[in-house]
């Protein structure tokens, strides 16, 4: 019987969605604070531009979970990590969603 890890998938795909939401979210109030010249606005945008590419690679590791579960986890920790790195709490949501899905990828056991 093939091991489908639906939980995985699921949880890093949700995971995934929140985490672009939360970096167009940083990236907006980036250009909020571009507008009113605030210190340090432009790098909050890039971050969350950088949210967005890590949100993207923890949806594909979710897809590529089922098939290489190992593989899967590994990026969408990564995801997690580097999110919670680039926006903190914008990110709190989405890298526990993530996190949770990619350890379990790592190190939950294929049904026998």
């Amino acid at each position: 019987m093939e091991d489908k890890r639906t939980t995985e998938f699921v949880l890093g795909l949700i995971g995934g969605i929140f985490g672009i939401i939360s970096g167009i979210m940083a990236m907006g109030v980036g250009g909020l604070g571009a507008a009113f010249d605030a210190e340090g606005a432009a790098t909050v945008g890039n971050l969350g531009i950088g949210a967005v590419l890590l949100s993207t690679l923890g949806i594909v590791g979710s897809i590529i979970v089922r098939k290489k579960a190992k593989l899967g986890g590994i990026l969408m920790t990564i995801a997690a990590i580097g999110g919670i790195i680039c926006i903190s709490a914008f990110y709190i949501l989405p890298g526990i969603l993530l996190a949770i899905a990619g350890l379990m990828g790592i190190f939950r056991k294929a049904k026998a």
